[in-house]
């Protein structure tokens, strides 16, 4: 601590009847984030002993610390990377049924994740980035390696089936699901590098953190998971749970047949094509409807839980001085002459009548006498949307009126201020950042899958996805039951940066999905050019892989959840939601059936682009890897 402001003679310190006061303690770190959380901790400690008399509850008054460092302490670990691995672990076992082959998506996560942190400890030291993007790039890379590792160990088992030994398979594990991962990985890099048009230092230290974090496992997926099959290729299905086994055959391009019900969905689909995208824009559009009349905003402490010190103190500040005390306005006024009173006194006077006012501090000049402080405590809170429309009003109105023709400046700032102008610039870069993320990553899919309606459908379906998302995060942000259920008991508005992240992430994770089934598409398109038969085939093979890789996502976004943080809860329920509305309704809903009533157009490429584009073969080429000889049925796990 640098020192502590004496209440009683601060202007503004004690309330009006004299029961609270207010002290400023002043830190020596420059950035409240610098502050050592054991200090911080410290401070809470004395303060909860500060009621007490001789160690005896009673003394008769209360002490509460509120503040940015206070709240960082008393958030302690945001999500939980074990919570987050054993919810895999559980899905990764139902999934495979062998304790091996669900064991090396996990041993590969891990390791991604070990030498990921090596990297971003070292990444931390040359930028800046908010505390939290770490623990978003941990679960990131937690559940987008084992996704990947998951879709290659489900390539794997099947080359297996088809006949092929250990080596043979990984080799066409790696030209088959192995491109699909690299195409994958880098839709997620292209949606983090959208962040950097947001023109905001925290939010490009997020998006370099996050993308060092997939690169290493994107890495890790192409090139420890073949060494692992070096050793473990043989028994992949050994130690396996008694789920029961299934006798099954291998389809052509070395496939196992899918279950039953995948097989009958797909079908249904295909049958019912109009109704399925009718019904799959229905509920897109109404879960997105929310969003509509969501507000931007930051959260104040008054949403923290009520046992929190900074809950504790925004209460007490709020009921002795208003609950514009929580988040007063400092203008900051530049004189043309040194020691000029009237033009300050004609501002005090105009402000103190403004509407939405409740106090004014007397001006506090500099020893210079030509910069002066006014203190202007709003008579709504920080969050309130009263508190922005009275910031606007003062800077367009009130303030101009009051120092015209005298030459004097006048600025309006401090951190309810500061946030307010922050919304604003983020919500107007926002159609930059979506513009540039959905081109970018059309043009990936156009020169991967060379097909413009595959890279058009994807986008437009990606985006509902979205909005999907976003509508739900409006309707828990309304306090209602949705968000008593989470912690949320009143209306917060919507911090800006948290859509901005959202469609990063959620874009890019979406495409991951897309890449995912079209591959599995286009394999069987190439083989016998039956748009029908391969939109059908594709959907039903890839659909307990996506479900699988989605149900792993969600529980890694789930554990945001319980953070005490209203932000951290928000992204947590928000990403969870998008990814279970992407996998379910876009993936196995919308997305086949739109495909359908496209039918051959579906795969439409005009021949003077085919012709400029690389030959990615992101499908692989599956007919070079099939052994010669029809493989015998053998039992697998299903």
């Amino acid at each position: 601590m640098a020192g502590v402001d004496d209440p009683f003679s601060a202007p503004g310190g004690v309330s009006a009847d004299g029961r609270t006061l207010v002290a400023h303690l002043r830190l020596d770190v420059t950035n409240p984030n610098d502050m050592p959380v054991v200090d911080s901790e410290r401070m809470l400690a004395i303060a909860d002993s500060a009621g007490s008399a001789d160690g005896v509850d009673g003394a008769g008054f209360d002490v509460a610390l509120g503040g940015q460092t206070v709240q960082l302490a008393e958030q302690g670990e945001i999500g939980s990377e074990t919570i987050g691995l054993i919810a895999a672990a559980v899905i990764l076992l139902l999934t495979f049924g062998s304790v091996v082959a669900a064991g090396l998506p996990i041993i590969v996560a891990i390791a991604g994740l070990a030498v990921s942190s090596t990297l971003t400890g070292l990444l931390l030291r040359l930028v800046d980035a908010p505390d939290w993007s770490t623990s978003l790039a941990t679960m990131m890379g937690i559940g987008i390696g084992i996704d990947y590792v998951l879709l290659m160990v489900t390539r794997f088992r099947e080359w297996r089936a088809a006949g092929l030994d250990p080596e043979a398979a990984t080799v066409a594990t790696l030209d088959t699901a192995g491109r699909s991962v690299l195409v994958a990985g880098s839709t997620v890099v292209v949606s983090m590098l959208g962040l950097f048009a947001m023109g905001l230092s925290f939010m490009r230290g997020a998006a370099l953190v996050t993308i060092l974090a997939v690169f290493v496992v994107m890495a890790a997926s192409v090139t420890l998971f073949p060494a692992l099959l070096g050793y473990l290729g043989r028994h992949v299905d050994r130690l396996r749970l008694p789920l029961g086994r299934r006798r099954v055959d291998v389809a052509v391009g070395g496939h196992i047949q899918p279950g039953r019900g995948w097989v009958g969905w797909s079908r249904l689909v295909q049958r019912h094509r109009v109704i399925s995208a009718l019904a799959g824009t229905a509920v897109l559009l109404a879960l997105a409807a929310p969003f509509l009349g969501v507000r931007f905003g930051f959260p104040d402490a008054g949403n923290n839980r009520e046992e929190t010190s900074t809950r504790q103190a925004y209460d007490m500040q709020a009921a002795g001085f208003g609950a514009g005390a929580n988040g007063p306005l400092v203008l900051a006024a530049e004189l043309p002459t040194a020691g000029d009173t009237t033009t300050l006194e004609r501002l005090g006077a105009a402000l103190a009548a403004t509407p939405g006012v409740a106090a004014v501090t007397p001006p506090q000049l500099n020893p210079a006498g030509d910069t002066a402080v006014i203190t202007v405590i709003p008579g709504s809170g920080p969050q309130d949307a009263a508190t922005e429309d009275l910031v606007h009003h003062l800077r367009d109105t009130t303030i101009p009126d009051a120092t015209r023709d005298t030459g004097t400046t006048v600025r309006v700032g401090g951190v309810t201020a500061a946030s307010i102008d922050s919304t604003e610039n983020i919500a107007r870069r926002i159609p930059l950042l979506i513009a540039g993320v959905v081109l970018l990553s059309m043009v990936l899919l156009v020169a991967s899958f060379r097909s413009i309606a595959i890279a058009v459908k994807a986008a437009a379906m990606n985006l509902l996805s979205v909005a999907a998302a976003y509508g739900v995060v409006a309707y828990v942000l309304q306090g209602g039951w949705a968000g008593k259920l989470i912690g949320i008991d009143t209306e917060t508005p919507l911090p800006a940066f948290v859509p901005v992240l959202m469609f990063a992430v959620l874009f890019g994770l979406s495409m991951d999905y897309e890449v995912f089934l079209v591959s599995r598409m286009r394999e069987t398109w190439i083989r016998t050019r039956d748009s029908g038969r391969a939109i059908t085939e594709g959907l039903a093979g890839t659909g307990r892989v996506v479900t699988a890789a989605a149900a792993i996502m969600i529980a890694v976004f789930a554990a945001f959840v319980p953070s005490p943080d209203v932000v951290l809860k928000v992204i947590g329920v928000g990403m969870a939601a998008a990814i279970l509305v992407d996998a379910t309704v876009v993936r196995m809903l919308l997305v086949p059936s739109v495909m359908h009533l496209l039918g051959r157009a579906t795969w439409w490429m005009p021949a003077w682009l085919s012709r400029r584009l690389p030959e990615l073969h992101v499908e692989g080429r599956p007919e070079q890897h099939l052994p010669v000889a029809e493989p015998e049925r053998e039992l697998v796990n299903a």
